[in-house]
């Protein structure tokens, strides 16, 4: 059987029994999705590199206990992200600044341009400000958008109480749509001056 053909499940299962080369398809295969969460999550290049390196290391040690019957992908990118979790625990005190102004629901999915420029220019404005995000904001963002979980895997995931996840979920957005929307009225003004 050719090695890109194999589902996830025959590669966990030949790697268990040996063969490297199949973890190796398993990376291949999952490599950039696991670099773009550590990186989404930690803003830094050479870190995000290191921490989706050791994600698959630790997933490679890990794999006796890994069941075979549920996706693969998921799963690693759940290590990937733990890992970077982590390091935003080293790195930053994961205080909740508190800014109760203006306590608005805002849709941070508004964002659907018609043409392909106006769409890289809002993709480089949303990356900004999901940057600029405090690392716990960013991490929940991460988690309910880029990952899909819920919030109860979010609130185990970051060990913090249900309604503390929902709490920095809402100010995350809320922090996203005010920069987007700041970001549209410089432009307009810029435009019209």
């Amino acid at each position: 059987m050719d090695m890109d053909s194999s589902p996830d499940r025959d590669l966990v299962e030949r790697t268990r029994r040996g063969e490297v080369d199949a973890y190796g398809e398993l990376v291949r295969r999952y490599q950039t999705s696991v670099f773009n969460v550590c990186y989404r999550l930690l803003g830094e290049r050479q870190e995000a590199e290191d921490l989706a390196q050791d994600a698959f290391l630790r997933g490679y040690r890990r794999l006796a206990t890994f069941d075979a019957d549920r996706p693969f992908g998921p799963w690693i990118r759940k290590v990937a992200s733990n890992l970077s979790l982590n390091a935003l625990q080293k790195r930053a005190s994961w205080g909740l600044p508190f800014d109760e102004e203006r306590d608005e629901r805002i849709d941070v999915d508004q964002l659907d341009p018609a043409d392909e420029q106006e769409r890289g220019e809002q993709t480089a404005r949303l990356r900004q400000a999901l940057s600029e995000l405090p690392p716990h904001y960013r991490a929940v963002i991460e988690l309910r958008h880029f990952q899909d979980l819920s919030y109860e895997e979010m609130a185990r995931s970051l060990a913090l109480p249900l309604s503390d996840v929902k709490t920095h979920l809402f100010r995350a957005r809320r922090f996203l749509a005010r920069r987007l929307r700041a970001g549209d009225d410089g432009e307009a003004r810029h435009a019209s001056g």
